[in-house]
């Protein structure tokens, strides 16, 4: 039995069967590339779910963490701390809006913005009480909590845990008509991902966040968009949104707020929206604390500075290009924007995990997500010839029928 099989019977043994990961274990990594307890190397082609646009343990954040934790980890909030000021300053002016409410994971994040839109919708815009509606999109994907899988279409993630949160309304995505139908004199906002991730990198149709932006506008309701995955250079801009030129009232960020490190997470909107917030009706023990804090100053510089959104972009281009040469009759069709690629696999050739299986074979490391899509989504430090790698075997593992 290798070091792997050990820890990996030791965690069937012990945790709750939640997740369905595949066969390996990661013992260290730095950069784009991980090891296994055996001393096998991998490409990481997921990037913890977009948490890792700066790469594993890069070395600035890492000395941030590091001093920092020299220093003073936790306060709460029941005190002032010297690091969430500077970061709140450099979140606002890198995001352009004017204040930002600080959490941990990027459901905390959702969940603030839900509140923030309902108790505006009450305050601002006169909604009667507990009659607020908020509007989702059909495979959405936004967390885990009660409130977030109420507004889910997907049955595995709701099936045993009701009764659910009321006050959402559900409508196809990238249809305009059935978005404006939904809305009424209750509706006090919309939340959608500018790109839908765990629903296989859905691209909405161009102008489609513009027009909902337009639409929210003319009907006083807000518009909350969800860049926790394609936020922060993922997309090949800084934000998802950008390439419409849309500013939503409300967005939500996280995963690459940490860079990798530590969870950081952050709903941002203007002072109109987030004024409704006083003093004890909202909190969190570790939200704002000075580790995270210090960790998020740093994953934003080195976002910045080593120019990442363009890289993506850049990288991105080329990697679509390259999978689009690829000559195989598995492939329905591939999506993406940036390095935010999918790989739909068509349904007469099975599902996609036995695709992500091989190339793992293969020290390759990505990740199915609904079913039929490889998700591919490396680091954006990823180089040129490191893409060409993994374009190498996934030519492999795609033509060999």
């Amino acid at each position: 039995m290798s070091k792997a099989d050990v820890f990996i019977r030791e965690a069937e043994q012990w945790g709750a069967k939640n997740y369905k990961p595949l066969p390996i274990v990661i013992e260290k990594a730095e950069g784009i590339w991980v090891w296994d307890p055996d001393g096998q190397r991998y490409m990481d082609m997921l990037s913890s779910y977009s948490a890792l646009n700066q790469g594993h343990r890069h070395p600035r954040i890492i000395s941030a963490l590091i001093e920092q934790a020299d220093r003073v980890t936790l306060t709460s909030r029941a005190f002032h701390n010297d690091r969430m000021g500077p970061f709140l300053h450099k979140l606002c002016e890198t995001t352009g809006y004017e204040k930002a409410l600080l959490m941990n994971t990027g459901s905390e994040a959702v969940e603030t913005a839900l509140k923030a839109a309902r108790k505006w919708g009450y305050d601002e815009k006169g909604v009667a009480p507990d009659k607020a509606e908020i509007i989702a999109f059909e495979n959405n994907f936004a967390g885990r909590t009660i409130s977030v899988i109420s507004f889910s279409s997907e049955e595995d993630y709701k099936r045993g845990f009701g009764p659910f949160t009321p006050g959402f309304k559900i409508v196809p995505y990238d249809d305009v008509e059935a978005f404006e139908n939904a809305i009424t004199s209750n509706t006090v906002a919309v939340i959608l991902e500018p790109i839908q991730g765990e629903g296989g990198i859905i691209i909405p149709s161009f102008g489609y966040l513009k027009k909902i932006r337009e639409i929210t506008a003319a009907n006083n309701v807000l518009m909350i968009a969800d860049e926790i995955q394609t936020g922060f250079g993922r997309t090949g801009k800084m934000f998802a949104c950008d390439h419409e030129g849309v500013r939503p009232d409300i967005v939500t960020l996280g995963k690459a707020l940490g860079g990798g490190v530590f969870p950081v997470s952050a709903a941002i909107a203007d002072d109109s929206v987030m004024k409704i917030f006083t003093p004890g009706i909202h909190g969190s023990t570790f939200g704002g604390n000075p580790l995270a804090c210090a960790v998020g100053m740093a994953s934003i510089d080195v976002i910045l500075e080593e120019h990442l959104p363009e890289r993506s972009a850049e990288l991105g281009e080329y990697f679509i290009k390259q999978l689009r040469t690829i000559k195989s009759p598995v492939v329905k069709e591939i999506r993406g924007r940036g390095l935010f690629i999918g790989i739909e696999v068509k349904r007469d050739y099975g599902t996609a995990r036995p695709f992500c299986e091989k190339l793992m074979k293969l020290n390759l490391l990505c990740k199915e997500t609904h079913e039929q899509t490889i998700r591919l989504a490396p680091p954006l430090v990823i180089k040129k010839e490191e893409i060409d790698w993994a374009l190498e075997r996934i030519e492999r593992v795609l033509t060999d029928t």
